[in-house]
């Protein structure tokens, strides 16, 4: 008598998670399972970026340097955690860059922390161009 034979079948495509594994910059996206987000708000006269860092000592983990109009935001966060005789601890690196809008003024930009948030005011010199509607025309 034969004896049954169990095909496994496997998909050409690699699983979404092993894809995901294989790229180094993604796990530096998430650190500790968390992205950072960011709120940003644009006036006539300042621009406002709101970033959600919690856990951070603001004096010595945060760092915002405005490089040819790029303002960056770099934070590290390194935590550690015991319950019951068990110790965790968690670490990573926390980047997000937005470009300035036209007019700042980089001398006068200030930061705060507050309650797990970075804020940081860019003053605008002239109130920045919102852009322009095209009308379109129907031939």
């Amino acid at each position: 008598m034969a004896t049954p034979t169990h095909h496994t079948t496997r998909s050409l495509l690699p699983d979404i998670a092993d894809l995901f594994s294989t790229i180094p910059a993604v796990g530096m996206l998430r650190p500790s399972g968390h992205l950072i987000r960011v709120e940003e708000e644009l006036a006539d006269d300042k621009y406002v970026v709101r970033a959600e860092l919690p856990g951070i000592d603001p004096a010595k983990d945060i760092n915002v340097p405005i490089l040819n109009g790029i303002m960056t935001i770099t934070a590290q966060r390194t935590e550690r955690s015991s319950h019951d005789g068990r110790s965790e601890f968690s670490y990573g690196e926390f980047t997000r860059s937005m470009s300035l809008p036209k007019g700042f003024v980089e001398d006068d930009v200030k930061a705060g922390y507050r309650d797990g948030i970075l804020t940081v005011t860019v003053p605008l010199t002239a109130p920045s161009n919102p852009g322009k509607q095209i009308k379109i025309e129907s031939s």
